[in-house]
């Protein structure tokens, strides 16, 4: 008992011992980055349209009090300017001291420094760094002279095709609009006839207009030629202005237990596919597999999965089941389907379960897409 008592004086005393100015916590102070290493001073660089295009940037580590972490920023000037007119935060959060930043956010930097689209000028960038509050501005800077991506001035709100090749013909009113799955960039699935094409803002002959010139989207009056008649999954990216074009041949109901696509879901238009047939769970020792993915076949003959976003093993719910607009459903790209020997890449892997009720009925798979979120649903035939 007495041990207990002055155990608890003396962690009192200790407490009382305290000054506040030693209770107070205070940030690390952190010292200014000496030496830059990459891009080299004066280094000239053509930023690219690739939406993988890169610029490494490197240098020398800064000292933190505490034996910290610090983290660092990249600073962009105009030439002689003390305010930075961009900031881009370093790899892994902010940690490294390093930084790998994307040809198309390096044209944003070039849109803030003043430069036109397609023409060169020079920027200066050197390195903060920081530890809680206290931060330093390194003394150094690299010039850099850069020639921006050929881009378009305003980025439009909202994308959509028309023109008589198009699903909805040459009328503006009837135009599809794409999906845009992040900032800038804009996709659609969509079935192109003989004929020819554009992009537009709105859906109104008073829209802002756009044209594929090869793979790089201009603004203007033209139009594109269909040369090939087909289902194509079309993606822009406004950010470098360049777009992808993959035909689609087929897409499927892929069932894991027979490693096969049992049912065909040819394209039904404005962005969905379907298709209907019979369907048999599978007997396994421990019970019955019942586990589907979906498939698409490109014009190229590769074959990519569709599969579940959400990580999911188990059979929808009731609820789920009778619900098109629930999050089971949502779907997403998951890479090729076979290796170059023809044996299937992740059978097993990002897969959904049929609902009970569908062992041995005929049903109907409707997968969507040119909608915010790629879904799709399973239900009887009929």
């Amino acid at each position: 008992m007495k041990k207990t008592i002055f155990g608890a004086l003396a962690l009192l005393a200790g407490l009382v011992a305290c000054t506040p100015s030693e209770m107070v916590y205070k940030d690390a102070q952190v010292t200014a980055v000496k030496s830059l290493y990459e891009p080299a001073d004066g280094k000239a660089v053509t930023l690219a349209t690739s939406s993988t295009a890169a610029l490494y940037f490197a240098w020398e580590p800064c000292k933190v009090e505490d034996s910290g972490s610090p983290m660092y920023e990249v600073l962009f000037y105009k030439p002689g300017e003390s305010e930075p007119v961009y900031v881009v935060g370093a790899d892994d959060n902010g940690f490294r001291n390093h930084a790998t930043i994307l040809h198309k956010d390096m044209n944003k930097i070039c849109k803030a420094a003043g430069f036109s689209q397609g023409n060169s000028g020079t920027v200066e960038w050197t390195i903060r760094s920081s530890r809680g509050l206290n931060e330093q501005t390194s003394s150094a800077r690299n010039t850099l002279k850069l020639t921006s991506i050929e881009g378009l001035e305003e980025m439009p709100n909202a994308f959509f095709i028309t023109g008589s090749a198009t699903e909805g013909g040459a009328d503006p009113a009837k135009a599809m609009e794409f999906a845009s799955p992040e900032q800038g960039i804009y996709e659609i699935f969509c079935e192109l006839k003989a004929g020819d094409y554009y992009f537009t803002d709105k859906k109104s002959a008073e829209a802002n207009r756009y044209y594929l010139d090869g793979l790089k989207v201009r603004e203007g009056e033209s139009t594109t030629k269909v040369t090939k008649p087909g289902i194509y999954r079309i993606t822009c990216d406004l950010n470098v202005v360049s777009a992808t074009i993959t035909e689609i041949s087929k897409m499927g109901f892929y069932f894991c237990p027979t490693n096969a696509v049992e049912i065909e879901m040819p394209y039904v238009g404005n962005g969905q596919f379907q298709g209907s047939g019979p369907i048999e769970f599978h007997q396994e020792s421990w019970g019955r597999d019942e586990r589907y993915k979906l498939c698409m076949e490109l014009g190229d003959g590769s074959w990519i999965w569709w599969g579940t976003k959400n990580g999911t093993d188990s059979r929808p719910n009731d609820a789920q089941a009778d619900d098109p607009s629930d999050s089971y459903w949502h779907i997403m790209e998951w890479g090729p389907m076979y290796n170059a020997d023809g044996s299937t890449i992740a059978q097993w892997d990002n897969k959904w379960k049929l609902h009970k009720r569908f062992d041995g009925a005929d049903i109907k798979v409707t997968a969507t897409f040119n909608v915010p979120q790629y879904t799709h649903f399973v239900e009887f035939a009929n």
